[in-house]
């Protein structure tokens, strides 16, 4: 056969590049579907990113603002800031430790107070309270995580202080403990430690018992069925179960006691002095700038004010960070 024959059998049975290449109408639609599905799946992708973005730039917003108009303290006064112990207006004297102290102690109160409450009621609601009443009182606890502080704080100067002063901080004045000493004057950090644990006992409560809720069934039925009792269920299954959103709950809590203004304001004492007695009036970051910054002078006192906000964010930021780490160390830990 010779060579032109060959190509043209060849060229016979080979298909047609047209044929081959032509797409039916049903082909062509589903293809701009796809296309147009894919676009639009690049448009929510870009603009959930850049709600992602616009929260931190805020955030580095924030810092940057804090750290611009802190400088002039930061400049002059330095590392002696951070660890001062005076703060004196009158004679542009500044320093961060009182604030601190009051911040940090408070907060440990609130903290030491709220969470076995917390803990409590949340295992109330989830595994002994009736049915019936399950949701009217998760609606009420959630309902006092509504309740504005300065309300809070009010309570707390006319109603609480005063109970403290003549009944509670007589009785520890006599355990003569140091952190317990001097006179019951009502009003102090151990009232303002109280009155941040009733105001932090709602979100902890609310989270931790939608956590203990996600705890499936079968493994609390199979404990009882076991023979287990409730305690060893909650302590052998539910809390390992649960750990990490319990830590969130407990660092939600944690956030609210750092940054709470006016309820603190009120029952603190609002006094710029270092005492060891829990009873004794003292200040804290939020009450400082509450009470000081609509009066302040512009040259030092201002930028001292803000060097605070800037301390009172960085405290904020640790305790998130370190409460991001619990929780993936917690998860990395079961397995999930």
């Amino acid at each position: 056969m010779s060579a032109s024959a060959q190509s043209i059998d060849h060229s016979a049975h080979r298909p047609s590049t047209s044929m081959t290449h032509q797409e039916s109408p049903a082909d062509r639609e589903l293809a701009a579907r796809v296309a147009r599905f894919a676009s639009q799946d690049r448009l929510f992708k870009a603009v959930t990113f850049l709600f992602a973005l616009l929260v931190l730039l805020g955030m580095f917003g924030i810092l940057a603002s804090l750290l611009v108009e802190a400088w002039p303290t930061l400049r002059t006064t330095g590392v002696a800031f951070f660890y001062g112990t005076t703060w004196s207006p009158t004679d542009d004297e500044y320093g961060a430790v009182i604030a601190i102290y009051g911040t940090v102690v408070t907060s440990a109160i609130a903290l030491l107070i709220a969470v076995p409450v917390s803990f409590g009621i949340a295992m109330f609601l989830t595994e002994s309270c009736p049915v019936v009443l399950r949701r009217p009182l998760g609606t009420a606890i959630e309902l006092l995580a509504g309740v504005p502080s300065i309300i809070y704080g009010i309570w707390g100067l006319f109603v609480l202080a005063p109970l403290f002063q003549q009944y509670i901080q007589p009785l520890l004045v006599a355990t003569g403990l140091p952190f317990f000493a001097g006179p019951p004057l009502g009003i102090g950090v151990f009232t303002a430690g109280m009155v941040l644990a009733l105001m932090v006992i709602p979100f902890t409560a609310s989270v931790m018992r939608d956590v203990f809720e996600t705890v499936p069934p079968v493994l609390k039925e199979s404990a009882y069925g076991i023979g287990c009792t409730t305690w060893e269920v909650v302590r052998n299954i539910v809390l390992p179960y649960t750990r990490v959103g319990v830590i969130g709950g407990v660092m939600l809590g944690l956030g609210r006691a750092l940054g709470e203004t006016m309820a603190v304001t009120f029952v603190i004492g609002n006094a710029n002095r270092l005492s060891s007695s829990l009873f004794a009036p003292g200040n804290s970051i939020a009450s400082t700038l509450a009470n000081e910054f609509a009066e302040a002078a512009p040259e030092k006192h201002i930028p001292a004010l803000f060097a605070l906000g800037l301390i009172l964010f960085m405290i904020t930021f640790v305790v998130l960070a370190a409460a991001k780490w619990l929780t993936e160390r917690g998860t990395r830990a079961q397995g999930r």
